[in-house]
């Protein structure tokens, strides 16, 4: 069985912090559209689920084209199930008549749901708020027998956490420590904008797929989602990092000291960008 990690797609953001009014608008269609883009892969490559491991927007107003973009995308993908756990900066709520029956979502307590031919496959998630932050690790409860993924949206390194309308402002700290010999597999995490897979304990592992696409220079280098492919008989699996972003950003010193034209200057720019193998699609911010 083949399904997708992603996390922290941020689509409707602002993005007006090194963009003019109208390239920020056609920035946030393209975003839009990479969610689009992404559906389609899972469609061609045969992946039955989707992971969003929270951060599917950036903001508490979502706009109704982006809301109405995602469930159509969603709907008209009835064929792969999509898993959706809110993040720090999720605060909408498609509990209405218009959620997509192949759209599934998590609360403030342990949620699952099996997956698999013989169901052997269990994905396993919470939203960690103010209530339940204190005992929502300590209560997690997995059966060994079965490949359990867990889905968490914080930061695996401490952190101090600030509330608003339940939901955290900033990423919670996630204990790592707290979540070893619990019977894990694959622990599906959130809120890191770069890509991270590490050992969780002797059984099962821990990744960050990194944001989608980057959106700020503090994101540049390559960014995509997590393909994981389960061995439904013998458990197993293998996962592997998927490059996908429509354009990579780039953030480039160029050392121009002894200069003595804009000429020279600009050749020493054009060496810096080909040796990044910079494309005319991606986005470059020189220094």
């Amino acid at each position: 069985m083949k399904l997708i990690h992603c996390a922290d797609l941020h689509l409707d953001s602002r993005l007006n912090t090194h963009l003019g009014r109208e390239q920020a608008k056609r920035r946030r269609d393209e975003l839009l559209r990479n969610f689009e883009r992404l559906a389609g892969y899972a469609e061609e490559n045969g992946v039955e689920a989707v992971l969003i491991a929270g951060d599917l927007f950036d903001r508490d107003m979502v706009s109704a084209l982006a809301r109405s973009t995602v469930l159509s995308v969603i709907a008209a993908h009835p064929q792969i199930r999509f898993y959706y756990l809110r993040g720090n900066h999720d605060k909408g709520d498609y509990t209405d008549s218009s959620r997509p029956r192949n759209l599934f979502l998590f609360g403030n307590r342990w949620k699952s749901w099996q997956e698999g031919a013989d169901g052997r496959i269990m994905i396993t998630g919470i939203e960690l708020t103010r209530e339940n932050l204190s005992h929502a690790l300590s209560a997690l409860r997995l059966e060994p027998g079965l490949f359990n993924i867990v889905m968490l949206h914080g930061q695996e390194t401490g952190g101090t956490a600030a509330v608003a309308s339940g939901h955290f402002a900033y990423a919670v700290p996630i204990s790592i420590r707290a979540l070893q010999g619990k019977g894990i597999d694959y622990l599906a995490l959130g809120h890191v904008h770069s890509y991270k897979y590490a050992k969780l304990d002797s059984r099962g592992v821990y990744c960050y797929p990194g944001c989608l696409e980057g959106r700020g220079f503090d994101e540049s280098g390559p960014h995509g989602f997590v393909l994981l492919d389960i061995d439904e008989k013998k458990l197993r699996f293998s996962a592997r990092f998927v490059p996908f972003a429509r354009r990579t950003l780039y953030a480039v010193d160029v050392d121009v000291t002894g200069c003595r034209s804009t000429a020279q200057i600009n050749d020493l720019i054009r060496d810096a960008l080909q040796s990044k193998a910079c494309t005319e699609k991606d986005m470059v911010d020189i220094t």
